[in-house]
């Protein structure tokens, strides 16, 4: 009996390009363990793992964790047997050192990643639909005014609360958030087109529209 591959991605996609979304898509579609490294590191800090002890202790400080403590706990996570199909890192690598060092560390266990999913929208749409975000006050369920707005003005379709805009919701702050981004994420766009790995999807489209190119491009890679 033929051992099925495994489907190894990193999924790339700026604030506000719908990256959190196709990740739900992606790994309910094809079994794929998803990995998203903020939820990792809460639940190793959690659990009170050394790794997550080590992490918590820079967090604290306000410096980022090392690279290799990231990698070693990522490793350690896609170990577990749900990840038998293949996983999608959602969140990690950020950098082209990370980049390097995730590379370096499955190379070393003879794995790899198999392709780099880069979601690609405009700055001038990331922008429209960040800065259109709401939050309700009372159940926090989120609203965007342009592609999501509540049926009454102000007011949450759940609960009734009144709904308001986080400060890291404006324009400005957007727009910030979006430079620092892409200034980290370009050279990794570089690294993974140079390795043939990178594939971009047009994340301008319908959220369906994405998912169904999403998982196009990866069924005709498994």
């Amino acid at each position: 009996m033929t051992k099925q591959k495994q489907l190894n991605v990193i999924l790339l996609g700026a604030p506000g390009a719908g990256k959190g979304t196709q990740a739900v898509t992606i790994s309910k579609k094809l079994g794929l363990a998803h990995i998203a490294s903020g939820d990792l590191f809460r639940k190793e800090q959690e659990s009170g793992s050394e790794l997550g002890k080590i992490a918590k202790s820079y967090m604290e400080k306000g410096q980022l964790v090392p690279d290799d403590v990231t990698v070693k706990m990522i490793l350690g996570r896609i170990a577990a047997p749900d990840c038998a199909k293949g996983f999608l890192l959602d969140g990690f690598p950020r950098t082209l050192e990370q980049a390097k060092a995730l590379d370096r560390a499955l190379k070393s266990q003879g794995k790899k990643i198999d392709m780099v999913l880069y979601i690609k929208v405009s700055v001038k749409e990331l922008l429209r639909r960040l800065s259109g975000r709401w939050i309700c006050r009372n159940c926090q369920a989120p609203y965007n005014i342009v592609e999501l707005p509540p049926k009454i003005k102000g007011k949450c379709d759940r609960c009734g609360g009144e709904l308001y805009q986080r400060a890291d919701d404006t324009e400005e702050t957007a727009r910030k958030r979006l430079d620092v981004y892409f200034n980290q994420t370009m050279p990794l766009i570089e690294y993974y087109t140079k390795s043939g790995t990178l594939v971009e999807v047009n994340g301008e489209q319908s959220v369906e529209a994405v998912g169904r190119d999403v998982i196009a491009v990866l069924e005709g890679r498994k």
